[in-house]
């Protein structure tokens, strides 16, 4: 979806800020957020591609003020609202209500690390026709999505080579909405730095982005 989280190109936002030995956490309630977040997955209530487009429906003034867990948490909460696993009243009151059923825990501390180990990839071995070819020609669909995508803005209608195919992933788009995996190749697509930002980019620098089957077309 076009929205103020869609960020890449855009001006205003100022310069990245680098730290240096930056910490995994700034804050110990950071990396309770993290393992929370990863922790309600093994419920498999929803996606990954789901938990992203709830981060997307953040309102644009709350969404800026929000640091990275902040806007992490907040989705956390409205999948589980959405997934009936509680209720906002629970939320608000952090307890229970009272009768409630307790549930058997989906993840065990003694089973992280395997979880973390394995991960949870979204190739898929499935016999699917790649539409292009490393070395096409490709130019990017300039299409504007209500619902979730990974195509950025930037990139639209811009003209591209493949530079290699990832074999074949979950599309994103369908995934988050429930609609199915829609497996299809997933590329690295090449562009000149000049054909993203204009003739004031450098001719020696190019940009890849990863990029599906349907965000493609034939240049």
């Amino acid at each position: 979806m076009n929205g103020v989280h869609d960020m890449g190109g855009m001006h205003g936002m100022g310069p990245i800020q680098y730290e240096s030995n930056e910490p995994v956490f700034h804050e110990a309630w950071e990396a309770r957020i993290f393992a929370l977040y990863r922790a309600m997955r093994a419920w498999s209530k929803w996606t990954g591609d789901a938990s992203r487009h709830v981060v997307e429906l953040i309102p644009a003034p709350e969404y800026l003020r929000m640091s990275y867990y902040e806007q992490r948490l907040h989705a956390l909460i409205e999948l589980m609202v959405k997934s009936d696993m509680v209720t906002r009243a629970e939320v608000e009151s952090g307890e229970a209500a009272p009768g409630s059923p307790k549930a058997t825990p989906a993840l065990i501390a003694s089973a992280v690390p395997a979880l973390v180990a394995k991960g949870k990839p979204a190739s898929r071995e499935v016999p699917v026709a790649a539409r292009f070819t490393v070395g096409q020609r490709v130019r990017v669909r300039n299409c504007h999505p209500t619902g979730h995508t990974r195509l950025p803005r930037y990139a639209r209608g811009k003209l591209g080579t493949i530079d290699r195919d990832h074999g074949v992933h979950v599309f994103p788009d369908t995934n988050a909405h429930s609609l199915g995996e829609k497996p299809q190749h997933l590329y690295s697509v090449r562009f000149a730095a000049c054909e993203l930002w204009g003739e004031q980019a450098s001719e020696r620098d190019a940009v890849y982005i990863d990029m599906w089957d349907d965000y493609l077309e034939c240049a």
